[in-house]
């Protein structure tokens, strides 16, 4: 398998591991210094594996929309796809269309996250 097959399979299981709320699982597909960025700036690790702890942030559904783009450059791989999904937060209904960038680095565990970012997708796109 391809060092880009093998993130592919990594992003799909964190997927499920977000779909079944799971936070040392979740937590389990990120490098300690993991940040999240999103409209708000930047969010660390420990608060999203927090609020995923409290069931503040729950996830119902995610699916990917169309193919993922993948850039491998030395020993870091780049997703990059559009997905939709569900949830709760803070026990309110949501629902999300966003293109999600991921950054992976090979570790002495495997491949893991070290950034991911999204963007709302527009609904003409």
């Amino acid at each position: 398998m391809s060092s880009e097959d093998e993130v592919r399979a990594l992003s799909a299981q964190w997927d499920a591991a977000l779909l079944a709320n799971e936070p040392e699982r979740v937590a389990s597909f990120m490098i300690d210094d993991w940040v999240y960025v999103g409209p708000d700036g930047v969010t660390p690790k420990s608060d999203i594996i927090g609020w995923i702890a409290s069931s503040r942030l729950r996830h119902d559904r995610m699916a990917s929309v169309g193919a993922e783009h993948v850039v491998h450059a030395g020993g870091t791989i780049v997703l990059t796809a559009r997905k939709t999904s569900a949830g709760t937060w803070e026990g309110s209904p949501y629902t999300a269309d966003e293109w999600i960038t991921e950054v992976y680095v090979r570790t002495g565990d495997g491949w893991r996250c070290a950034l991911s970012q999204k963007t709302p997708a527009r609904s003409d796109a």
